[in-house]
């Protein structure tokens, strides 16, 4: 496979000397399949053959390690550009040979904290079924609780954690929270984790009755919403002549005609799309429901040029693709966030908050506007509850005044 890239004998003899010499062709097989650029393929592989040289010198015969990857880093020959690029393409040789890029913990400290939270990843998975992202947000909090408590208390188990160490972290961390919500789903990661540390026996006590509830109305607040007329806008605009810009359209109109969420969006594939039925399949969702929501003609029409000519070859089956090597989906909800953002900025739409959310509360509202039943709304968000639909209702004003009766007594 290297000789995809390389021509010349010598080249070739050289890129294949050191530790590396044997692997470097299938970590050649493994760029070309990952979707990089010749010249992106061909500027790692150099890299590689680079560190390969130097870790022979350095009398390394077998074992590739971070710590000899580090050495390499940092010598003063290597400019600030091709450190960096040297870090990506030798992340590919620690990930080929199974390590993970990341650093290893090496205290002894860091070691039982890494095994403790692999312990409660199981009970979030095994004892509560939690999804995986659900499962993240709980071990960042848990983490974050940890990492308090040993700083306040050095040396000291999780056993003797008491009431008064529960109510002094509440208060530190409701004081990083920007809004109710935010303080509010703190508290609730915080009662996890000390239920946690009571079933597993750790703490005698049930805590979490010590943390504080913080009140949050649902029909409080009025969600962020674009009008319906900067929503076209902002999809008409999009110029479908590039291979991203066929994505982010057949993207945008799916979220603005079915509302579906960030991760729905990212996690749709192939087989989910039907056609003959102009239907869209959703496999467990928020509610771990399936449900079906419309194709409408135009989405269907956009969604269809993206996959036929915009999409890059590969054996993905998620729909919605990076269109940057290394070609892979979506995996994180801020890069969704990020090209509704894009997509508004140039029309010269900046809300404060932009993202899915945004395009999907925009639908609802709209719906309501046109007089849809709130039921119809509701199966078309895939909510569970009609209450949750409701706060739609707020925003349609037009719609509410309708309701307002005329005052009987006349005139004064």
């Amino acid at each position: 496979m290297l000789s995809h890239y390389f021509k010349y004998p010598g080249v070739l003899r050289r890129m294949r000397l050191g530790p590396l010499g044997a692997e470097i062709d299938t970590i050649a097989g493994d760029l070309d399949r990952a979707g990089y650029t010749r010249l992106s393929a061909r500027r790692y592989l150099s890299l590689i053959a680079s560190f390969s040289r130097y870790a022979a010198q350095a009398g390394c015969v077998q074992r590739i390690d971070r710590e000899l990857v580090e050495r390499f880093l940092r010598r003063r020959s290597l400019s600030r550009a091709t450190a960096l690029s040297a870090r990506s393409a030798l992340g590919h040789v620690l990930r080929h040979f199974g390590r993970p890029a990341a650093a290893v913990p090496r205290s002894t400290s860091e070691r039982r904290g890494t095994g403790f939270l692999a312990r409660f990843d199981s009970y979030l998975h095994d004892i509560r079924g939690l999804e995986p992202k659900s499962r993240e947000e709980l071990l960042r909090a848990a983490r974050r609780t940890m990492g308090w408590y040993h700083q306040a208390k050095p040396h000291q188990s999780l056993a003797r954690l008491s009431a008064k160490d529960v109510l002094a972290y509440a208060f530190h961390a409701s004081q990083r929270c920007a809004s109710d919500r935010t303080r509010s789903a703190a508290m609730s990661h915080l009662r996890s984790f000390l239920r946690y540390l009571h079933w597993s026996a750790i703490c005698r006590d049930n805590l979490s009755r010590y943390v504080p509830r913080v009140p949050i109305w649902p029909m409080a607040g009025i969600p962020d919403v674009l009008p319906w007329e900067d929503v076209r806008r902002m999809i008409e605009a999009i110029e479908a002549a590039d291979p991203a810009g066929t994505r982010d359209r057949a993207l945008l109109l799916l979220a603005a005609t079915t509302g579906m969420r960030n991760s729905e969006l990212r996690r749709l594939e192939l087989q989910d799309i039907r056609w003959r039925d102009g239907e869209i399949h959703l496999r467990r969702t928020k509610n771990r429901r399936d449900r079906v929501v419309p194709l409408v003609a135009e989405a269907g029409r956009a969604l269809a040029e993206y996959l036929l000519h915009g999409r890059p070859r590969t054996e993905e089956r998620r729909i919605f693709l990076s269109h940057r090597p290394p070609v892979r989906p979506l995996r994180n909800s801020s890069t969704v966030s990020a090209i509704v953002r894009r997509r508004l900025a140039r029309v010269d739409i900046r809300p404060g908050r932009a993202g899915a959310h945004l395009l999907r509360h925009s639908l609802a509202t709209q719906l309501v506007r046109q007089d849809r039943p709130i039921k119809e709304v509701a199966d078309l968000l895939g909510h569970q509850h009609i209450n949750t639909t409701a706060v739609y209702v707020k925003v349609a004003v037009p719609q509410l005044a309708t309701v307002a009766l005329p005052f009987s007594g006349g005139e004064a």
